[in-house]
């Protein structure tokens, strides 16, 4: 069923920034031809008001053809071409697809925080504190409330720490109940000094990574690595962390049933070069947090500007470093993984997934790349700037040039994607 959803969502995503262009560009009465969600062949295909409206078989895109988008076409000069337009209006044209994704990104981060979010969270029971937190905290120490609020899980804890100025926090030690006042400003220091209890268990494995290639699961508990015994989380990757070696050996208790698996540790953007074998922590409380339509308002713009921010970051990461794009490029295979490990979390978590796919095809079709969103917004900018269309020449040389950047990615991120499911089919 989450596959479904996926298939339906992405094709709802791909509908919705045509129909922004399409919007705008009947706004600036251009002419459309037309409207196409997916490439190939035609499964369904009707014509209604002079537009012909078609579903591809291959759901990798879709297109809006304009009259006169094409510099060498016969109508180029028509009265409702795109071509005679002036040079703001092709990149509003350009831009509206893009925005569209990322109105339908922020509303779906709205409606993710108006239903109840399901949250993961870690006991809020002290493992140990490091620092001036000794002076405070102690392992086992039991939080119980923050402001004479109970919370459930140790993230619910320093998010209330950072509600008031000064927070008033009860924990039980041993048979004692005690209190201690801590400043909203001493928040990063708690959190990077005192850690919660966490055992070994693996919570989540993440797609193409090493443990995913070793068919790791969700409910394994590590209990060695190199032969050393591990007790908890910390201990764990501490281990894993300062290997000797590029592969680690894990003790693995499954069902009762203990084995081992050989895994290669990797470093990548995504784990800020550290070396990792691709598994998250089990969270084992659950609860429920609601907030008010303001609150899912705000949450959502915070998380969406956010996301953005995060992933331009990342953009500027891999130019720096191309060899990890590989590592970091992820096609319908990975997406279908994905949204089925999400989709375990609940319907919002599904909605957040989703909200983040449609705002990664805005920031991709924003790239300055002939073909794509972008490379019409610039070469609409470049028209404004020089005060003439660019010659046709250098407007298909691009184009085609774009077009195999275009393919290349797509190439790469089906590549990684088999190789990786290829990789996790021969590991027995």
């Amino acid at each position: 069923m989450t596959l479904l959803y996926t298939i339906l969502a992405f094709g709802a995503m791909i509908f919705i920034h045509e129909l922004g262009h399409y919007k705008v560009a009947r706004w600036f009465r251009v002419g459309i031809e037309k409207f196409s969600i997916g490439f190939g062949k035609p499964i369904k295909e009707w014509k209604r008001d002079g537009v012909i409206w078609r579903i591809g078989w291959i759901p990798l895109g879709g297109y809006v053809k304009m009259r006169g988008e094409n510099p060498d076409a016969p109508d180029k000069d028509a009265a409702d071409s795109f071509f005679r337009l002036a040079w703001w209006k092709k990149a509003l044209i350009g831009f509206s697809g893009p925005f569209a994704n990322l109105l339908l990104g922020l509303m779906l981060f709205i409606l993710s925080f108006i239903l109840p979010v399901h949250i993961q969270d870690q006991y809020p029971v002290i493992s140990r504190a490091e620092g001036a937190w000794t002076q405070v905290f102690a392992p086992g120490d039991s939080i119980l409330s923050v402001n004479g609020r109970p919370v459930q899980g140790f993230s619910e804890f320093l998010e209330s720490l950072l509600e008031t100025q000064q927070s008033t926090v009860t924990f039980r030690r041993t048979s004692e109940t005690k209190t201690a006042r801590i400043s909203a400003t001493d928040v990063d220091s708690l959190l990077n000094s005192v850690y919660p209890i966490a055992d070994t268990r693996v919570g989540e494995v993440v797609p193409k990574t090493a443990a995913y290639h070793a068919k790791l699961q969700p409910g394994d508990r590590i209990t060695a690595v190199d032969s050393v015994a591990v007790a908890d989380w910390y201990a764990m990757r501490e281990v894993i962390v300062n290997a000797p070696r590029d592969n680690v050996l894990l003790t693995i208790e499954r069902d009762g049933t203990s084995f081992t698996k050989s895994l290669k540790l990797e470093s990548s953007l995504n784990t800020g070069g550290s070396r990792a074998i691709g598994i998250m922590q089990y969270q084992p409380v659950r609860y429920d947090r609601r907030f008010n339509v303001f609150e899912a308002i705000k949450l959502g713009a915070y998380n969406t500007a956010n996301f953005i921010a995060m992933n331009y970051q990342m953009l500027g990461k891999l130019l720096r470093s191309p060899a990890e794009l590989r590592k970091s490029v992820g096609g319908p295979v990975m997406i279908a993984t994905m949204s089925q490990q999400i989709g375990q979390r609940g319907f919002g978590s599904l909605l957040i997934f989703f909200g983040g796919i449609s705002l990664m095809l805005m920031i991709m079709n924003l790239l300055p790349i002939p073909i794509l969103d972008g490379g019409l917004i610039l070469f609409s900018i470049i028209e404004g700037i020089i005060r003439r269309p660019i010659p046709l020449k250098v407007q298909s040389v691009l184009q085609s040039i774009g077009f195999v950047i275009l393919m290349g990615l797509m190439i790469l991120a089906l590549y990684s994607d088999v190789t990786s499911e290829i990789m996790r089919f021969m590991n027995r």
